[in-house]
């Protein structure tokens, strides 16, 4: 009589055994999938702005490492040492980047200057394909 319940170890119809036990092994690979994802997602949803902070015991910069490009209190620009208009900055920096060849650019700007214009000087440097541009800040006093 237990043979026609259908449930035991073979079955007089033909059909498959039944089977108690969960498959563990898709479970494991759909939470590994899950994991992969959110490790990966995770860094991509936190807010905020990638800064390298400045150093107090910094070295001093040598012209040979990188081109200074600097804005005085009055907004004249400065490719090193020679003064040029934003006019000819614009047309010709990216020309410059391409002879010289600097590993990076440094932007020094006057406290007093207008924050849209270091903007303006420093879309133009990175239009130029410049990807290391450093901003030179000067140190505080630790009082």
């Amino acid at each position: 009589m237990a043979a026609g319940l259908g449930g035991g170890l073979g079955s007089q119809r033909g059909e498959l055994n039944l089977m108690a036990d969960v498959n563990v092994t898709s479970l494991v690979d759909v939470m590994l999938v899950l994991l992969i994802v959110f490790m990966i997602t995770a860094p991509m949803m936190q807010g905020g702005v990638d800064v390298e902070l400045p150093r107090a015991e910094a070295r001093p910069l040598s012209p040979k490492e990188g081109m200074v490009v600097s804005v005085n209190r009055d907004g004249r620009i400065y490719v090193d040492q020679t003064q040029v208009s934003f006019r000819d900055f614009r047309v010709t920096f990216r020309s410059l980047v391409a002879t010289r060849k600097p590993s990076g650019v440094y932007l020094q700007a006057d406290a007093r200057v207008p924050y849209g214009e270091v903007v303006r000087v420093l879309a133009v440097i990175r239009g130029a394909g410049v990807q290391n541009v450093g901003l030179v800040a000067q140190e505080e006093d630790p009082s």
